[in-house]
């Protein structure tokens, strides 16, 4: 079981309190969304869940154990890939599983089917350089998939890409959570993102980042975001990113004369 659990948690990089009493739960087999405003901590959550970084109060834990470093069972994904430009796409699948001890066939073979999963085993022998951005990231989707991970953390990681190919990426990412059952953590500025894909909502407030509100979503997938309860949600998202842009650039007068306007 790989369920997450924040306790009370603060985060403060020397004089600066990046996130403060900070709780929530992902069950087990869960897709965890966090939004938030820019600085609200967002990133320094999956950095704690990682075992990089450890809390400055409360408590993380994973499937029932308390996360004290970087643990075998925890996987990444970020925006710029981190894949190494050298190696071809299955080589760089096969680095982590060879990293872990297996031997260079069985990690090889084992990194092809992982590329087959992900629709690129015709891709095998490429080195990214000669793959799109939806392609590298379906590798480091791979990568992070060969280790079975019983969480998956993942740092805005179709940010950069179009919107057709981070919908298919979405997809992907769904279908993946399906089959393997692994528990997994987003961290996204994009609204419709997290209500296409998340079972829990996280909803930071900062800084310093603290949880305004844990929304459950229950809605069957594929998502239909004019729905009235999913397109309400929206709605909410976006006054409460509204409000929190306000509270951050402004001065408490301004604030206040502007708030009061609606």
């Amino acid at each position: 079981m790989s369920e997450l659990q924040f306790q009370h948690v603060d985060k403060a990089y020397g004089a600066t309190l990046a996130a403060r009493d900070v709780s929530f739960r992902i069950p087990s087999k869960s897709f965890g969304v966090v939004v938030g405003p820019s600085g609200c901590g967002k990133s320094s959550l999956l950095s704690l869940a990682a075992g990089l970084v450890e809390p400055t109060n409360g408590y993380v834990f994973l499937g029932g154990q308390e996360v004290r470093g970087i643990r075998d069972d925890v996987a990444l994904l970020f925006q710029n890939y981190n894949l190494f430009p050298w190696m071809t796409a299955q080589a760089n699948v096969a680095f982590g599983l060879r990293m872990r001890g297996m031997g260079q066939w069985q990690a090889s073979a084992k990194a092809l089917d992982y590329l087959d999963d992900v629709g690129l085993g015709a891709c095998a022998g490429k080195i990214p350089a000669e793959l799109s951005g939806g392609m590298k990231q379906r590798v480091a989707l791979a990568r992070a998939l060969a280790l079975k991970p019983g969480l998956l953390l993942m740092d805005e990681p179709f940010a950069a890409l179009d919107y057709q190919t981070r919908k298919i990426m979405q997809r992907y990412v769904l279908s993946t959570r399906e089959r393997t059952g692994a528990t997994i953590l987003l961290v996204t500025h994009d609204l419709a993102e997290a209500l296409t894909l998340a079972d829990r909502l996280i909803l930071m407030s900062g800084a310093p980042g603290s949880v305004q509100e844990v929304i459950d979503i229950t809605a069957p997938h594929p998502r239909d975001l004019s729905h009235p309860v999913l397109a309400g949600l929206m709605r909410k998202l976006e006054a409460h990113l509204e409000a929190e842009a306000v509270l951050s650039e402004f001065t408490a007068d301004e604030r206040g004369r502007m708030l009061a306007n609606g």
